[in-house]
């Protein structure tokens, strides 16, 4: 299971700046709109500092992070759902993703334009979301058409979707995102299955400038975001760029301390995405490889370990169990046993965050 994130913003906001430190893939960045004409799409680790400490206690000869999806989409502009700039191409690879990351220019530069005239993160927000909005009501009222007609005809599913598109249309028509509609968990796969861009949860990113001092702009966006119950991730794009630009782990470390941060931007907007779906990871551990496997929280042993392999879900019997702080505590595998920490434990068991798990299994 992995997560995939849209990097969405108007032009000229850092988005491929942030993009590019992100994934080193090179898109193209310079002092134009549509400077990205091809959604770009990059695989980052999500660094974890707890696997880090599993494979050197384990002694693994190699650590495999878990990982999330950036889909680096063009800048829309107003206009975006009828074809304006870049247009409805764009808005499809949107449709696409898990959840949107939305990047805010949160600093001020006569040398860089804005395709607006002026900042104003508060102002581009609204003008992104309308232009989601705008594109959702026009899929879910093509939809509705279609659901309608087999409703007449007897489709008792078509009409329970035509009540679900009903609410949808009422939302956006109140220029509401979809995210905003109640859904019963029963209903959820159907509601999920309209492909609806602005029920995706949202993450604001702030690129402010490489001060990091927060200013009026990175405190409207928070404001924005508190009402809407979302959450912000601060940085620099500049500044990420030129960490990303460091090969070794002691000399990024020394650079963020250097800064008085404990993680890169990144690595937090990479967090904040990853949480942003209710994913959380557990670890599996041996002398080849220590690895995070990414689950849903709430999810059982068998679930979790279906991740790895369908077979292992199939036939699972039982599984191994300790919290990683068990081994860091204890210094060992052996020691965490013998302390009695080391568990079996059933189908029923859910899974925990930092889990360290042995599957038993026959197929």
């Amino acid at each position: 299971m992995g997560l995939s994130c849209g990097i969405v913003g108007l032009p000229n906001v850092g988005k491929s700046t942030i993009f590019n430190a992100l994934t080193n893939a090179g898109a193209a960045s310079a002092n134009y709109p549509f400077c990205t004409i091809d959604p770009n799409v990059g695989v980052v680790p999500l660094r974890d500092r707890r696997l880090d400490r599993i494979a050197k206690v384990i002694g693994s000869a190699e650590t495999l992070y878990a990982v999330v999806e950036f889909v680096d989409i063009a800048g829309l502009v107003k206009g975006a759902s009828k074809g304006e700039g870049l247009g409805n191409k764009f808005l499809a690879n949107i449709r696409e993703t898990d959840a949107i990351t939305h990047v805010l220019r949160a600093f001020d530069d006569g040398d860089v334009v804005h395709v607006e005239g002026g900042v104003d993160p508060v102002r581009d927000a609204e003008i992104i979301n309308t232009e989601l909005i705008l594109a959702d009501l026009e899929s879910v009222e093509k939809r509705r058409l279609r659901e309608a007609k087999a409703a007449k005809g007897g489709d008792k599913d078509a009409a329970a979707l035509v009540e679900l598109l009903d609410r949808a249309i009422a939302a956006l028509d109140a220029g509401q995102p979809a995210r905003t509609v109640e859904v019963e968990p029963e209903r959820a796969a159907a509601w999920r299955s309209l492909h609806l861009i602005t029920a995706k949860p949202v993450l604001y990113v702030a690129n402010t400038d490489e001060s990091l001092a927060e200013n009026d702009h990175v405190r409207a966006i928070q404001k924005m975001a508190e009402a809407e119950g979302a959450a912000v991730v601060v940085l620099s794009g500049k500044l990420e760029a030129e960490i990303a630009e460091l090969d070794d782990a002691e000399e990024r470390a020394a650079f963020l301390e250097d800064l008085g941060l404990e993680e890169s931007g990144l690595d937090r907007m990479a967090h904040a995405a990853f949480d942003l779906l209710g994913l959380q990871t557990y670890f599996t551990a041996g002398p080849k490889e220590a690895r995070a496997w990414t689950i849903r929280k709430g999810d059982k042993a068998p679930a979790a370990a279906g991740v790895i392999h369908t077979d292992f879900e199939r036939g699972f019997i039982k599984a191994e169990v300790y919290g990683c702080a068990d081994l860091f505590e204890l210094g060992s595998e052996s020691a965490v046993a013998a302390a009695g920490k080391k568990r079996m434990e059933g189908k029923e068991y859910v899974v925990r965050d930092g889990d360290v798990c042995h599957f038993r299994f026959n197929v």
